[in-house]
């Protein structure tokens, strides 16, 4: 089957051809029709390390997809062959820029009925993420004042809706170009984060939520309240010696009743996804170079398998 490899030096991606996985016990095989891509991931310790700590060669990228069950493992319960499904695997197994990828019922759920998988497959990190984030680990409650860094990124898009879904009052940083479409997705107040200070206009914020990172998160502490909780999912908050940092951030994970909820949010129209753009499997090394001219809102997504069943939004 074809592969997107990680080269043995370097970022460098490569098309391989390499054999089909089979699921094992509890595992299920997922024919991939489409792919979201996170460019970062490449430099993450999972791509380059097994779970043992030990050297991993030739990482296939992207941990978020859309598909369909091609095979079950032994012992494997919830799911059917043939079902449409969309969600995530392990982040040390290979992920699915592949015809196949492996992962296990409890990491995946049917996808949305109205979604094409394109647009399922920019869902599964970002929406997991910013539920996760916002409502796991900080708890936000209604009429809460929220800062959400990075509002146009693909986990800010769902940070800002499930949060004003829960009644908070939200405020987000982007570019002045995504300021409108920040709104759009519930934005209380918007600041332009290239040309306005946010530490000057945000006040007595009950929750931060960082996509963001570094000097970002820095100047965040002294805009929450006493009490105010701080959540960083910036890749570069994960190596920090930085006591408060190490307590804010944390890593995704893949849980199927969120999905399932999720799914049901955006079936009912209550929320939405944003594809900034969708690139073909040949293509896909650019997207991860930064070399696809993108809008800067949303997910960019690979389409991987049948292009009439993942194909939608713009196209590079």
């Amino acid at each position: 089957m074809k592969s997107l490899q990680l080269a043995t030096a370097g970022n460098e991606l490569i098309e391989r051809d390499i054999p089909q996985p089979k699921p094992g016990p509890g595992e299920v095989s997922v024919r991939v029709y489409a792919a979201g891509v996170t460019p970062t991931e490449l430099s993450w310790y999972p791509t380059a390390h097994a779970k043992s700590g030990e050297p991993r060669l030739r990482a296939v990228p992207a941990h978020e997809f859309s598909g369909e069950i091609a095979e079950l493992g032994e012992g494997s319960k919830g799911v059917s062959i043939g079902e449409a499904v969309y969600g995530m695997n392990d982040w040390f197994a290979d992920g699915a820029l592949a015809d196949y990828c492996i992962t296990r019922p409890e990491w995946i759920a049917l996808k949305p009925r109205h979604l094409t998988h394109a647009e399922a497959a920019s869902v599964p990190i970002g929406a997991l993420t910013a539920w996760q984030g916002l409502f796991d680990r900080a708890d936000l409650q209604a009429r809460e004042r929220v800062l959400i860094h990075g509002g146009a990124g693909a986990v800010g898009v769902f940070a800002i809706q499930l949060a004003r879904r829960r009644g908070a009052y939200v405020i987000t940083t982007v570019s002045a170009l995504n300021a409108e479409f920040a709104k759009s997705l519930g934005a209380s107040e918007v600041i332009d984060y290239k040309t306005v200070a946010f530490e000057k206009i945000a006040r007595d914020i009950d929750v931060v939520f960082d996509t963001v990172g570094g000097d970002t998160l820095q100047r965040s502490w002294d805009v929450l309240k006493p009490g105010g909780r701080m959540v960083t999912v910036a890749s570069n908050s994960e190596s920090t010696s930085d006591e408060r940092v190490t307590k804010a951030f944390f890593i995704v994970e893949a849980k199927r009743e969120q999905l399932m909820e999720i799914s049901r949010l955006l079936d009912a129209r209550e929320l939405r996804t944003v594809v900034d753009i969708t690139v073909p499997f040949s293509r896909a090394a650019e997207a991860y170079a930064g070399s696809v001219k993108r809008q800067g809102r949303g997910k960019m997504v690979v389409i991987v398998g049948d292009a009439a069943k993942g194909q939608q939004g713009h196209s590079a």
